[in-house]
Parts: C-alpha cells; structure tokens; sequence
C-alpha cells in the first residue's frame, strides 16, 4: 500500500471494510442461528419470545427452564468449542505453514480418545444402565476429562520434544503428529479389545462428540481458555504473517519463528485439549473453518482469526442444531455431521491442491 499524501487510498480502505463487514455479518448470523437453535426441538419455541427470554423477559416458566437449564447452555457450548477448535486450527495451519494443521490431523483428538478409554477400561470410570435415554454413563466425567487431558498434552509434548531434537520445522512436526495418532489409535484398539461390553459401549460413548456435556464450571473454563488462548493468537498476528513469507524473511524482521512456533503450538494444543476432554472427540472443524474464512477475507491474520473464530462458532452450532432435528426424536452425534463436512474438504485438498 502506498500512501497518498499521508492519506489511506480510497481502494485499500474498501478492500478492507469489506473484511471487516463480512465478519460483522457473520457475527450477526451467529447470533440469529442461536435463537434459532434455541427455538427449534421437540418443545418448539417463538423465536421473538426465545430472544425476550435471554434479554431478561420471564414469559413462561416451562420455556425459561427450558431455554436456560438446557438448550442455551448447549448452543453457547456448541459457539465455544466450534471458535476454539476453529482458531486452535488457523494458528497450527499458519505456524506449520500447512493447510492439514489441526488438533485432530496432528493426533491430539486420537490422544485425547486413548485417555478417555484408559480412565473407562482401566480406572473403571464408566457403566452401563439397562434401560433409559443414559443407558451408558460415564460415572466421573472429571477423572475422565482430566485423563483425557493429560494425554492430549503428552502428545502435544512428544510433538514438540522431536521437533525441538531435530529442529522446529513444520514438516517434522506434522509427521510426527500422523506417527503420535496411529500410535495412540492403536492404543485405544488396544484397549478395547480387552474391554468388557460395558466398558467398551462407554468408550465409543465417549468418542462420539457431544456439545450438550459442558455446563456451568465446565463452559467457563472452555470460555476463559477460549479468549485468553485466541488473544494470543491475535497478538501474534503479525508474526504468522511474516511467517507466512517463509522462515527467512520472518527472521529477517525480527521475528524469532523457533520460538513463535513453539509456544503457538503449545497454546494451540492446550486449547484444542481442554475441549475436546469436555466434549469428546469433534474432528474436522479445525480444519474445515480455516480454509472457509480463507477464501473469503484471504490469508491477512488480522482478519483471518477473527473470521475463523466467528466460521468455528456458526458452524459447529448449525451442525449441532442439524443433529438434533435431522433424526428427530433420536439425537445424531454432532462429530458425524462435522465429519460428513470435512471428509470432502479433504478430498477437495487432496485433489486440487492448496492455493494461497
């Protein structure tokens, strides 16, 4: 961009206020499909009074215990996870200058599934009911997550412990993410294979991702890590664009890429750990969202986190309005239709290349 005079061209200023209108836009697409996502299930609900409902208004007592104990605590989960999975996704895809970067392509969702079914199998943390909607429960969910959690970070350590031994650069990083998920696929397989059928049928609960399991303590702890973590990411900015040019024009300004890298990593794994030990495992939105939001506002990281946050949010929550609905009065698992989505978005890849 040249300046004129000291003034910002009048073109550069429309091609900007385009970006920032289309993530306005989408901001405003969010929050209409959160009422609507409110709105619609097998109690359905005015749409105008689900909006009064959330600004404060007390209409009917059936539909505020409806709307606040249930389908909104679901919807805001579903808008964390999807923005975390999503700018967890964007900072791996720009740190690892690779269009396959995410929690899940890198082994973290395979890691965190192998916890989940260590703390069942091994600690015993899951049983079966006969009969009823929860005929499979998972007794404590917080030794659980916790287990599940842990072994997402012990990848995400493995990960940066061979890359740190043979250099940090992005194609190391990405094989040994591939080689640290068949490990702890076959882990699980493992595992289950020994399982009883109890156990084994609370694994595969588990593993089917799930946005309705975070409430309360567990949606402000999505919440908090969710800003810090994309803060961060907003912060660097700068730094994953001159990354983008290649490590040594970035070193060239200044930038550290060594250090960049590593600690992006690790805010971006931290992230993706944490809800993916609270929901389970919810594939292809780190993915998926990242290349959307790029066609559209490019690859300026000024604009291309804040879009791939509000992309994260509208998609996981549409997909989660769709499972409820499409097989109605029976609930899909959210992860199939983000898996649905995503597997051709990687074929698309894989066919055509990545353009930026």
């Amino acid at each position: 961009m040249h300046l004129n005079g000291g003034e910002i061209p009048e073109n550069y200023s429309r091609y900007i206020g385009k970006k920032i209108t289309f993530i306005i836009a989408g901001i405003i697409l969010l929050f209409i499909l959160l009422i609507i996502s409110i709105s619609v299930g097998a109690v359905g609900i005015p749409p105008l009074d689900v909006a009064k409902t959330l600004f404060g208004a007390n209409l009917n007592t059936q539909w505020d215990t409806i709307i606040w104990n249930i389908r909104f605590p679901q919807a805001i989960s579903a808008i964390i996870a999807g923005a975390a999975l999503a700018v967890a996704g964007v900072a791996m895809q720009s740190i690892l200058r690779n269009p396959l970067g995410s929690p899940y392509t890198l082994g973290i969702s395979n890691a965190a599934a192998f916890g989940a079914a260590f703390s069942v199998i091994v600690l015993g943390t899951g049983t079966m009911h006969s009969t009823g909607a929860d005929a499979v429960v998972i007794d404590n969910p917080y030794i659980t997550t916790i287990i599940a959690f842990i072994f997402a970070m012990i990848a995400t350590g493995v990960i940066l412990l061979l890359s740190k031994i043979r250099g940090a650069s992005p194609e190391i990083m990405v094989l040994a993410g591939v080689a640290i998920g068949s490990l702890f696929t076959a882990g699980t397989m493992f595992l289950q294979y020994f399982a009883d059928d109890t156990q084994l049928a609370a694994v595969v609960f588990w593993s089917f991702g799930d946005v309705a399991r975070a409430h309360g303590t567990e949606l402000i702890l999505m919440g908090v890590a969710t800003i810090v973590c994309s803060i961060y990411f907003v912060m660097n900015m700068w730094n994953y664009n001159a990354i983008d040019a290649g490590d040594e024009t970035a070193k060239g300004l200044g930038v550290n890429v060594e250090r960049v890298r590593l600690v992006g990593m690790i805010v971006a794994s931290f992230l993706s750990a944490i809800v993916i030990s609270f929901l389970g495992v919810i594939g292809f939105v780190g993915l998926v969202c990242p290349h959307m939001a790029r066609r559209i506002v490019g690859d300026d990281h000024r604009f291309l986190i804040p879009a791939t946050i509000v992309f994260g949010g509208v998609l996981l929550l549409a997909s989660d309005t769709a499972a409820r609905l499409i097989l109605a009065p029976h609930v899909l698992p959210v992860a199939i239709l983000t898996a649905f989505l995503g597997a051709p978005v990687f074929i698309y890849l894989l066919l055509k290349g990545y353009k930026r």
